[in-house]
């Protein structure tokens, strides 16, 4: 039961109670009514024997004896009886009686043969026996039907049962599962407190600590978030100005070993620059830059980036755009957010990709486009992580902070897209690929 549901377990339990209940109860009413039958069939045995006493003083009018009485409407189902004297001659039976007594005994009590359920009393006015039998098969099927009759509506009334728990049960858990609903919506750019729910008393106390709870973490991440914003544009100014300054040094220095030293420090300042940019770009993810609504086509921010990277001094691999068959391209959110998100994919591509393979972006009419790279393969729990802050890539020789994809997943979202990895690139046996799938705008595209 450990991925059963609450409500599952509650049902699972209370008609597993229920039933057992039931199921006890009628084999208790079933013994208790074969009793009682029996008893009161037993009864009327022994009631019948009692009022043919009076039969007694006509069996000393037949001489030889074996007299048959002829009863009316007699059938299968109907008593028999016998008088026999003390040597076990049968004096006297009913039509359906057999010829020879039912049992060898006179002593008084409850016999049972194969075809009858025999009562056998002594007659107080002479020396003769009475038998009194009831047909076997009569008393089963009296025993039968009695039995079927007190247990079969409580199993017919299983079912109901059942109905009506599982639906007090679903009606008794629907607060909790509004509370549930209530709680799903909740994240990292939703944590409003859950406004009044009709919750009882032991739901109540759960739903001020999940608020309690949310109006922390929302200051938390507030505090985080704004720390995290203000550092990286305090820290701009200042990268700037140290790289000028070193970069200075360097053309000024006649030394060697201090050009190459003011080099590796330029190189390492370029490196916090571009971490400082990543939080900043993190920071306007978070905080939900790509929610808002506007309509665009995002054909020419894919031409502009590309441009911009074929323009970049540090970028020496080829970057392919194809769009075919596309003119437009529209899509619903932020141009700023969707300039961010490229612009990461394709650092990423360029960072990590092989410098003599091209980077290829593909925009399709499907409203997919993909950023590809050439590359060693990347397994599928690391592909798992990249989408996380601060997890890099395999290859310990590439710089960076950690932080591209998860600017890029984080946006795609905001923007209702999705961000697939895939390693190797499809069609290929190597490589990397990040796919952005976009919802069908709301808006008709224009031609």
């Amino acid at each position: 039961m450990k991925n059963w549901s609450l409500a599952s377990r509650i049902l699972a339990s209370v008609l597993a109670v229920v039933t057992s209940s039931l199921v006890f109860l009628s084999i208790s009413v079933a013994g208790f009514t074969r009793f009682e039958v029996t008893e009161r069939l037993d009864n009327s045995l022994q009631e019948v024997a009692e009022r043919l006493e009076f039969v007694i003083s006509a069996v000393s009018q037949v001489p030889n004896g074996g007299s048959v009485a002829r009863l009316p409407d007699v059938g299968p189902r109907t008593l028999a009886y016998q008088i026999v004297d003390q040597s076990g001659h049968v004096l006297l039976r009913s039509q359906n009686a057999p010829v020879t007594p039912f049992v060898s005994t006179n002593r008084t009590g409850f016999y049972d043969s194969p075809k009858f359920r025999i009562y056998v009393t002594h007659s107080t006015s002479s020396t003769n026996d009475i038998l009194v039998g009831e047909p076997t098969f009569h008393r089963r099927e009296a025993l039968r039907r009695a039995t079927l009759i007190s247990v079969l509506p409580m199993l017919v009334f299983l079912p109901i049962v059942w109905l009506l728990v599982h639906w007090i049960v679903r009606r008794a858990l629907r607060p909790l599962t509004d509370l549930q609903a209530e709680i799903r919506k909740r994240g990292d750019r939703n944590l409003e407190p859950i406004g009044r729910l009709a919750l009882p008393e032991e739901l109540s106390t759960i739903l001020t600590a999940v608020n309690s709870l949310l109006t922390r973490l929302k200051k938390a991440l507030s505090t985080e978030r704004a720390f995290a914003a203000n550092a990286a544009h305090e820290l701009r100014n200042p990268i700037g100005a140290l790289l000028a300054q070193t970069q200075m040094l360097r053309d000024q220095s006649v030394d060697t070993d201090a050009r190459e030293r003011s080099a590796r420090i330029a190189q390492q300042v370029r490196a916090l620059g571009r971490t400082v940019e990543k939080l900043l770009q993190l920071s306007r993810a978070s905080s939900g830059i790509a929610l808002q609504g506007e309509r665009f086509d995002l054909l020419p921010v894919l031409e502009i980036l590309a441009d911009e990277f074929r323009g970049s001094i540090e970028q020496v691999a080829v970057i392919r755009l194809s769009h075919p068959g596309m003119e437009h391209l529209f899509i619903d959110g932020d141009m700023d957010a969707a300039g961010i998100l490229f612009r990461n994919l394709i650092e990423n591509a360029v960072r990590h990709g092989t410098p003599s393979e091209p980077i290829t972006i593909t925009a399709t009419p499907d409203r997919t486009v993909s950023v590809e790279n050439a590359g060693p393969i990347l397994g599928n729990a690391k592909l798992a992580e990249l989408k996380e802050p601060f997890v890099r890539g395999e290859n310990p020789r590439v710089e960076g902070s950690g932080l591209g994809l998860a600017i890029a997943a984080t946006i795609a979202e905001q923007m209702g897209a999705k961000l697939i990895l895939l390693s190797p690139r499809p069609t290929k046996i190597d490589g990397f690929s990040a796919q952005v799938h976009f919802l069908q705008s709301a808006v008709p595209e224009q031609s």
